[in-house]
């Protein structure tokens, strides 16, 4: 069952309540109950038909700041011409209410933003810049398009190619915020024409409007693997992304805002050695124990006899990576978030009888430990590639799922 449609008739300056299935917090129940303000009670909401007025939702990024909840998706309007959008809104409540739905602009589709290839979008305050791939001329490649909004979303601005390569093909953007007010990207491209992609890096200091010179950080990577950049408390920047050589999850790290970089380590060393594509990145997230920084990883291997996704920390700055935790059976796409300094949350899609479903562990001690699995997501709703980040008292889980004849539908719930 999905939740109903809402009747959205005001878009801007709107506060947008979300549909929401509650169910129980102690068992899956047998039917679902429609509730507008659920107390004690775990809240699924369907955000593509409540709050994005989609009827498909084909691509999205979620990115916190302040406590501040951003989302922005790419989608298909319901009772349109099929043509997609892409539109951008905010929760100052934890996901319970979405605020100011508004269009981005768009100066080229969205045509390339899929799930694993996602639309990116960074924030600092009112300053937003979003980053995604449309179609060049070439079928399944093209270039990176970037746009900046300094009002909060209210109004969109294009801003050059951090690659600077119009005719090129840019692929598996990330992009973050410094609390210096600095944005910076990485995403793949083959500029090298040697016949793999590489690792490419740029900075703006104006929030988006220009781009600095973009470098390489790694000319031989993954082609088909998204990259996970991210700030740590003390201001590290890092970058983890699927090497090519030994197909495991690489880290690369600057500490003076992104003007150098040093490539330190393998998070998870399987030494896997694939000649193929494996479309599956990691998730990196960080804490706090006694006064140190935690680095959080989740990575994926196809590595014989270890196939799986697992669990590595580092305690010092990604130097050096813990044995590897195994989560799930057959988990494959996943995401990690902290919340306090030692609660961290990994979630996951996994495929079983009833199809793709997303799942959760938790650890309350930095890591040491992990809860057995549950399962959030509804049976036979092919529930994938799910992100999951911190929120004022817990976490918010986001996945894409789809039924039979139907689109695919944006996804939220809310847990401690």
């Amino acid at each position: 069952m999905m939740a109903d449609k809402f009747n959205l008739r005001v878009l801007d300056m709107a506060v947008l309540p979300a549909v929401v299935l509650v169910l129980s917090a102690c068992s899956p129940p047998s039917s679902l109950t429609r509730l507008e303000s659920p107390v004690n009670a775990i809240s699924y909401s369907n955000v593509s038909t409540s709050v994005l007025g989609f009827s498909d939702t084909i691509s999205f990024d979620v990115y916190v700041d302040n406590n501040r909840i951003h989302l922005i998706a790419v989608g298909v309007p319901a009772n349109t011409d099929k043509q997609a959008v892409i539109r951008y809104v905010y929760s100052d409540d934890d996901g319970q209410h979405w605020f100011k739905r508004l269009n981005v602009l768009s100066p080229k589709p969205p045509s390339m933003a899929t799930r694993g290839n996602d639309i990116q979008l960074a924030v600092n305050g009112d300053k937003l810049v979003a980053l995604w791939q449309t179609t060049g001329e070439l079928p399944g490649m093209g270039a990176m398009v970037s746009v900046y909004s300094h009002d909060g979303g209210k109004n969109w601005q294009i801003s050059p190619n951090p690659a600077v390569n119009d005719s090129g093909d840019q692929s598996h953007i990330d992009i973050a915020a410094a609390n210096n007010g600095s944005f910076h990207a990485v995403w793949l491209d083959d500029r090298d024409e040697n016949g793999y992609q590489g690792l490419r890096y740029a900075r703006s200091e104006d929030a988006g409007i220009h781009w600095q010179k973009s470098v390489t950080l790694d000319d031989t990577t993954c082609s088909c693997c998204w990259n996970k950049l991210a700030f740590t408390p003390t201001g590290a920047l890092n970058v983890l992304y699927r090497d090519m050589e030994v197909r495991d999850m690489a880290l690369s790290q600057s500490i003076d805002n992104g003007t150098t970089w040093q490539k330190l380590s393998r998070a998870g060393d399987f030494n896997w050695k694939f000649e193929g594509c494996p479309h599956v990145g990691g998730g990196l997230a960080y804490g706090n124990d006694n006064g140190n920084t935690v680095m959080h990883s989740l990575v994926w291997t196809g590595a014989e006899r270890k196939q799986g996704l697992y669990y590595v920390r580092s305690v010092d700055n990604g130097k050096l990576w813990s044995p590897p935790y195994k989560l799930g059976k057959m988990a494959v796409h996943a995401d990690v978030a902290v919340t306090g300094d030692r609660h961290i949350r990994a979630v996951w899609d996994e495929t079983g009888a009833d199809g793709s479903g997303i799942f959760s562990a938790q650890s309350d001690d930095g890591g040491l430990s992990w809860s057995a699995a549950k399962q959030w997501s509804l049976p036979n709703h092919n529930a994938v590639q799910p992100r999951i980040v911190p929120a004022q008292n817990g976490f918010l889980l986001l996945w894409t799922e789809k039924q039979a004849k139907q689109g695919n539908q944006l996804m939220t719930v809310f847990v401690q």
